[in-house]
């Protein structure tokens, strides 16, 4: 093969590896932030990588801020032992499903959320072996924990 032909190669190799990495489910999840869910442009290109949700489950790890969007496939009775929390249960485009109890003590309750909605939620993620849980969907009253949100039908409850 001569030089040419040899650069060519390289140069097709390293925009096929660009190519791949841009367009994965997993490389900053620009392909699931296009599907408009009506959430702002800016929270839309911050969302977390799936696969790190997936490396937390898997290794039982806690206490991570995390920022995705998902589908709700069931809505449950709200939690009314001490905080009263509002839950549902999401799954994320790599099919990996989350427990978010959304504080309703310190932020708003979302109205009629049902199966099937999709959402954009921030949070800490909290393990569990269902796959998770997301709490502090809200702001911190107190200011010493990082806010989160969820945004629900174009609407921000925080």
């Amino acid at each position: 093969m001569n030089i040419a032909a040899q650069r060519l190669s390289w140069k097709f190799a390293a925009l096929c590896l660009i190519l791949c990495c841009f367009f994965s489910p997993g490389c900053k999840q620009e392909a699931h932030s296009r599907s408009g869910s009506g959430a702002p442009a800016a929270e839309q290109n911050t969302l977390t990588d799936l696969r790190l949700l997936e490396n937390a489950y898997h290794t039982r790890r806690s206490n991570l801020q995390v920022t995705q969007r998902g589908i709700i496939v069931k809505v449950l009775a709200d939690d009314d032992k001490g905080a009263r929390h509002q839950r549902f249960i999401v799954e994320l485009p790599s099919r990996q499903r989350l427990l978010i109890a959304h504080n309703i003590d310190i932020a708003p309750r979302i109205p009629a959320p049902a199966k099937g909605q999709s959402l954009t939620f921030s949070g800490e993620y909290e393990w569990n072996k269902k796959g998770g849980v997301i709490h502090w969907t809200h702001h911190d009253p107190n200011g010493r924990h990082e806010g989160g949100w969820i945004i629900h039908q174009g609407k921000k409850y925080q």
